[in-house]
């Protein structure tokens, strides 16, 4: 005859659900992390002047920003931790790093002025992130999904411009420090701004036209692979010519 004190009561169990926790629920944190690592594994590499590595950890860091949210959503494993989580290292891989990277890659001749627009783009990249943050749960903007200012991860890799134009041979930006140093103040300008710029979710593709995107999504991928720096500049092109845009339709509705 068994004892009954030796059996599990319902308290017990609902106690110990509360101990354990699924591992899928921490996937998305766990990839968070990666990115994470990969932001700061970067400025180790800028530090040892291992540029090109430094870039690709940058760029993959923004990449995996992109999959852990989309994996929390459809893991249903959201959470206050893991947003915090996120916008920290949203913060040290997209503007602690390219901050240092862009200074010791380009600035390092204009040591008070290049660091003093870098300090202007870190900040601007904090106080972007701190507005998400006390937005995330307020009503999306009127009208089709954007993004007001430009996000952190696409600022970052608007910042790295300078370094994509010189890794590709195109020109040596490091002999145009002044340049480079306003511009670099100007993408965190961008990031607080009040400008709607493009999201995801805002984009729609006919059906009949889903296997075009398809195969330049793939076409883009070998182009990466073979001319990473080249594509990256153009990339940066593209986006910033839809940002004109953009500005010149929202002013035009202001008016």
């Amino acid at each position: 005859m068994t004892d009954p004190q030796t059996q599990p009561t319902e308290s017990d169990t609902a106690s110990a659900d509360r101990r354990s926790l699924p591992l899928v629920q921490l996937l998305p944190n766990l990839v968070t992390l990666l990115g994470l690592s990969a932001g700061l594994t970067s400025i180790r590499y800028v530090l040892q002047d291992s540029y090109q590595v430094a870039a690709a950890l940058l760029v993959l860091a923004a990449i995996i920003d992109g999959i852990d949210g989309l994996l929390a959503r459809k893991l249903n494993a959201e959470s206050s931790f893991g947003a915090e989580l996120d916008s920290l290292s949203d913060f040290v891989c997209f503007g602690v790093a390219p901050g240092i990277f862009v200074y010791h890659f380009v600035l390092q001749g204009l040591p008070g002025l290049g660091w003093l627009f870098v300090l202007v783009y870190v900040i601007c990249a904090c106080l972007r992130l701190a507005r998400f943050n006390v937005n995330r749960d307020a009503p999306p903007p009127p009208g089709r999904a954007h993004f007001v200012g430009v996000p952190a991860p696409a600022g970052a890799m608007l910042a790295l411009l300078p370094v994509y134009v010189s890794l590709a041979d195109w020109v040596d930006m490091r002999q145009w420090p002044i340049a480079v140093a306003l511009y670099v103040g100007m993408i965190g300008l961008l990031m607080i701004s009040r400008l709607p710029t493009p999201s995801p979710k805002g984009l729609a593709v006919p059906r009949n036209r889903a296997i075009w995107v398809l195969l330049g999504v793939g076409v883009f991928a070998g182009a990466l692979a073979m001319r990473p720096w080249t594509v990256l500049l153009l990339t940066d092109l593209a986006y910033l010519v839809v940002l004109a845009q953009g500005s010149w339709a929202h002013r035009r509705a202001l008016t």
